[in-house]
């Protein structure tokens, strides 16, 4: 099977830039990160989950959330509830804010959420998924799409169902999570449900699920036939990823990771923004986690982990992150491996001293060395 010309994927009106979006993340997905996800080539960024009761929209919280100052895509916010005439409710609050695609929630496996019997916990009652589908749809003119999982355990894998249903409902596009919510985000994600998904069904359909390199989104393109590639939790601390995917999958181009330098400006960027967005009490606090995943991308960072989360203001933030990098580049150099493209870190070579008058007593210093 050979990959889709995903990038002429339309949902409702609007013309997708590319195959790969930005899966929505409670606690990541926010402004800031969206808009650093985008700038790499992610052609759709939804907000986190945001929940029905729209009498908790007052809150600096959900606020935040719904804050489409500087968004540069499509707007899609993504709602989640169990109750279908509060569910049309909230998309018709968000649209008046200025959205332009609701998204359904169905796919959180979070016990707090599915408590609720919300997120993936509806994937059980196929009546009441019916009910909200059509309740949201019918409530607004914008597009309405659904995020899902394959079922609610290995054994009652509903997914088909539940995508037919949605597209007899007006729903305009799907993204399937490649796992049950009795799975959560253990063992490794299947994708023979989300093929048989596609298959049964005519609108756009995102796989999504343990998708973290060019060369595994393009077999799990293959293999189900999907429209595009939904990333999550691959794309924490290496934002550039969606440029390397999609430029893989539309061209078969490699892209290597940014240089050492170019991290650097990626992330002090991303700092300015996040403190800039929740202000300087939340924004450091926000950035820490940030920091944590950009760490495990970077060589030799343990040390600057340690201090960096522990920083108690943004000055601090951003001064030990240069400092990091500052003697990185010092330490090392970046060369770009000929046979893959990819770019690597190696430690640059120390000069070695001068012989002068006791050539033995020199080469006995720097054996030891």
């Amino acid at each position: 099977m050979t990959t889709p010309a995903a990038e002429n994927t339309l949902i409702g009106p609007y013309r997708l830039s590319g195959p790969v979006l930005l899966a929505p993340m409670s606690g990541i997905s926010d402004a800031p990160f969206r808009q650093q996800c985008l700038a790499f080539g992610a052609s759709l960024a939804a907000t986190e989950m945001t929940a029905s009761d729209t009498s908790l929209w007052n809150s600096k919280k959900f606020r935040s959330r719904l804050d489409f100052n500087d968004t540069n895509g499509i707007r899609i916010v993504q709602i989640a509830g169990s109750e279908p005439r509060q569910m049309a409710v909230a998309a018709r609050a968000a649209a008046e804010m200025g959205a332009e695609i609701i998204d359904i929630n169905m796919g959180c496996p979070a016990k707090k959420v599915c408590r609720k019997l919300a997120g993936s916990a509806l994937l059980k009652d196929e009546e009441l998924v019916k009910k909200i589908l059509a309740a949201v749809v019918e409530s607004v003119d914008i597009p309405v799409t659904l995020k899902i999982r394959t079922g609610w355990d290995p054994l009652r894998r509903n997914g088909v169902r539940i995508a037919e249903l949605a597209e007899a409902s007006g729903i305009k596009a799907l993204a399937v999570h490649g796992r049950t919510r009795a799975c959560a985000y253990k063992g490794e994600a299947e994708y023979e449900t989300i093929r048989a998904i596609k298959s049964a069904v005519n609108i756009p359909v995102f796989a999504n699920g343990d998708i973290d390199t060019p060369k595994k989104a393009d077999q799990v393109m293959r293999w189900t036939g999907a429209d595009g590639v939904m990333i999550g939790r691959a794309a924490r601390g290496q934002p550039w990823l969606f440029e390397q995917v999609a430029k893989f999958l539309l061209q078969k181009v490699y892209v290597p990771r940014p240089s050492l330098g170019a991290q650097r400006d990626i992330i002090l960027a991303h700092l300015d923004t996040m403190h800039r967005f929740y202000g300087e009490h939340t924004g450091v606090r926000v950035a820490k986690k940030h920091l944590k995943w950009y760490c495990r991308n970077l060589v030799n960072a343990d040390e600057f982990c340690f201090q960096v989360i522990r920083a108690n203001s943004s000055i601090e933030q951003m001064l030990l992150t240069k400092t990091f990098f500052d003697r990185t580049l010092k330490e090392f150099e970046t060369i770009k491996d000929p046979a893959s493209g990819e770019s690597r870190l190696w430690r640059r070579q120390k000069k070695l001293p001068h012989l002068k008058k006791d050539p033995s007593k020199e080469a006995r210093s720097l054996s030891q060395m």
